[in-house]
């Protein structure tokens, strides 16, 4: 499988780092050109998008699952994060989520589903209910239903509370060991995916990629952000991925994965109750098993406009 890596310009001087994997598709077939083996496979292309202050590394072994099962998979660096370029405006939702629109269009991708993670999730909702007509459905890993103002009505208190650790300086040493206490269910490729949130400066310690100015942009972006008023005009099937190990994200999650289910027209929610939060890091092959048994089950082959299967 071969992996392209792109940068595209969302807007003058300001670039995101992308790539894409085009996986085997197509069935077995013999020397005569008869099919061969298990009937043939519905493929679908994704377009993945990372949390807050991470990056698009963190989706590599979902997305190699995804490949190798022949969906075509495609990620991207949001603004600020990764190596994308790091501007000092442009972190609202209005603009993220623009810039999504614009990196699926550069990369010619047909009507994908889109796939985020906690902040991400929130996104590609936002983004399929703004234009529900470039997008197949959206898959929301732990997230997608985040309301920070329901624990934080006021902004201040969220500010306070919820504002990054002060990790610049620490020891590269130190944040693996860290990070390897922290999650110690998690395979080593989410390890080593995660210290991609950061620089590795000459002395050997971190400093976090995204700037802690445009983290609490964004911050400030998602407790505006009420993804349940989006609930009932939602025109695209939308999969609900959460974690239910303790301290997992965001809180109320029960509350609010039962108002998505209530509320949007097509959807489907699935739990992972061991999992912590990063559900991409920690179970990289088994969400991808999910979002392929969905799509195989024709969940995601929905018409936009009237839903029904097409």
């Amino acid at each position: 499988m071969e992996v392209t890596e792109r940068g595209v310009e969302v807007e003058p001087g300001v670039q995101l780092a992308t790539w894409l994997i085009d996986g085997p598709t197509g069935p077995a077939t013999g020397v005569g050109g008869e099919h061969i083996g298990p009937p043939q496979r519905v493929h679908e292309t994704f377009l993945l998008v990372h949390g807050l202050a991470s990056n698009s590394k963190l989706w590599d072994y979902t997305a190699l699952e995804l490949a190798r099962l022949g969906h075509r998979v495609a990620a991207m660096d949001l603004r600020g994060h990764g190596i994308s370029d790091k501007p000092d405006h442009g972190y609202d939702f209005q603009t993220l989520t623009s810039d999504i629109v614009t990196v699926s269009d550069a990369l010619g991708l047909p009507r994908p589903i889109l796939a985020g993670q906690s902040l991400g999730a929130n996104l590609v909702l936002e983004a399929a209910f703004l234009h529900p007509q470039l997008f197949s459905g959206i898959a929301c890993v732990d997230g997608g239903t985040i309301e920070l103002s329901e624990a934080f009505p006021e902004w201040d208190d969220a500010a306070k509370m919820l504002a990054p650790p002060m990790l610049i300086g620490t020891k590269r040493g130190t944040m693996v060991s860290m990070m390897r206490d922290a999650h110690p269910s998690w395979p080593e490729s989410g390890i080593q995916a995660t210290m991609a949130n950061f620089y590795i400066r000459d002395d050997d310690t971190v400093a976090p990629r995204l700037s802690l100015d445009n983290h609490m942009q964004i911050l400030r972006s998602l407790w505006e952000h009420r993804p349940s008023d989006r609930f009932g005009s939602l025109q695209v099937p939308a999969l609900f991925v959460f974690a239910g190990g303790s301290g997992s994200g965001p809180p109320n999650k029960r509350e609010s994965a039962e108002a998505a289910a209530s509320a949007i027209r097509s959807v489907v929610v699935e739990w992972f109750e061991q999992a912590d939060h990063d559900i991409h890091a920690q179970y990289p092959v088994e969400l991808a098993t999910l979002f392929d048994t969905q799509v195989q089950q024709g969940f995601f082959g929905t018409d936009w406009a009237t839903n029904e299967a097409g």
